[in-house]
C-alpha cells in the first residue's frame, strides 16, 4: 500500500471512532433520561407537584444526580406523553392526572374512583344478541344461546375513560334491562339480581391499538396504545356471570397492585 494513504486510513478510522463514541454517549443519555422520566412520572401520578410547577432543572439535575440536558430530555418525554407542559413565565407543570385502579380487589369502576369524582355510564347499546363461540364457552352456556350485550362508555367527572363491552346470561341478564345502567356499576346490580356477592375474576390486561370505533368513542388518538382488561367475573358459588372487555385511556388511568411471594 502507498505510503500516502495511510494517513487518509487512519483519519478515516479516527473520525468512525469519534462517530461511535457521539452515538453511545447519546444513548447512555437516552437510557439515563427514560431512567428519570420513569422516576418523575411516580412523582406525578402521586400528586408531589400538586401546589405548583415542578422544580427547576438546575435543582432536578442536583437531586438525581443528572446532567441538564437528561433532564430536558426526560421532560420531553413527559411532554410527549400529556403529563406535562411548558408554560412561559411560570415553568414546567402538570397538565394531565392518571387515576388509579387496583387489582387487588374486586370492585366496579365507581367504587374503585369514588374518592376521585362521579362515574356516568353512557349505554350506546344494550340488549340479547347470540354469544360468540368463545363467550359461550367461558360463559357456560350454549353454543349460540343468546346472552345479554351491553356497551357502555363511562366517564369520570366528564372526561372519558373507558369503553366496556360486557356479555352476561340471559337468565340474569333480562332482570338488567331495566335498571339503572347509566349511574349503577353492574357489579352491585348482579349481587341483587342474583342475592349472592361476587366472588373472584381471571383478568387479563395488555396494550392494544385503539381501533377506529374506540379511539373515536375515547375520544384518543386513532392507533393509540389503550389498556384492554379482559375479565371474566364469577359469582360466590362459582358461576360465571360477567364477561368484559375493557379498554381504558391510558393517559388518563393507572393500574396498581399488591402482590405476595407465596
Amino acid at each position: 500500500m502507498p505510503p500516502t494513504d495511510r494517513p487518509r486510513d487512519h483519519a478515516g478510522q479516527g473520525a468512525a471512532t469519534t462517530v461511535a463514541a457521539h452515538r453511545a454517549r447519546r444513548r447512555l443519555r437516552a437510557d439515563r433520561a427514560r431512567q428519570l422520566a420513569d422516576l418523575l412520572r411516580h412523582q406525578l401520578l402521586t400528586g408531589a407537584f400538586q401546589d405548583g410547577p415542578l422544580p427547576h432543572e438546575s435543582i432536578l439535575a442536583a437531586d438525581y444526580r443528572a446532567s441538564r440536558n437528561t433532564v430536558r430530555q426526560a421532560l420531553d418525554l413527559l411532554r410527549a406523553e400529556g403529563l406535562v407542559e411548558r408554560q412561559p413565565g411560570v415553568g414546567t407543570v402538570v397538565v394531565a392526572r392518571k387515576y388509579p385502579h387496583g387489582l387487588d380487589r374486586l370492585l366496579g369502576l365507581a367504587e374503585t374512583l369514588r374518592e376521585h369524582g362521579r362515574v356516568t355510564n353512557e349505554v350506546r347499546t344494550m340488549g340479547p344478541a347470540p354469544a360468540p363461540a368463545p363467550v359461550a364457552d367461558r360463559l357456560g352456556v350454549p353454543a349460540g344461546a343468546d346472552v345479554l350485550y351491553i356497551e357502555r362508555l363511562r366517564r369520570l367527572n366528564g372526561l372519558p375513560l373507558s369503553l366496556d363491552l360486557t356479555y352476561i346470561p340471559l337468565d340474569i341478564g333480562t332482570a338488567l334491562l331495566g335498571a339503572d345502567l347509566e349511574n349503577t356499576d353492574v357489579f352491585r346490580l348482579l349481587e341483587a339480581i342474583t342475592g349472592q356477592r361476587l366472588g373472584h375474576a381471571e383478568i387479563t390486561l395488555e396494550a392494544v391499538n385503539a381501533d377506529a370505533h374506540s379511539a373515536a368513542v375515547l375520544q384518543a388518538p386513532r392507533g393509540g396504545a389503550v389498556l384492554m382488561l379482559e375479565r371474566l367475573t364469577h359469582l360466590a358459588d362459582g358461576r360465571p356471570v360477567d364477561l368484559e372487555f375493557i379498554r381504558f385511556r391510558g393517559d388518563r388511568i393507572t393500574m396498581s397492585g399488591l402482590l405476595h411471594r407465596s
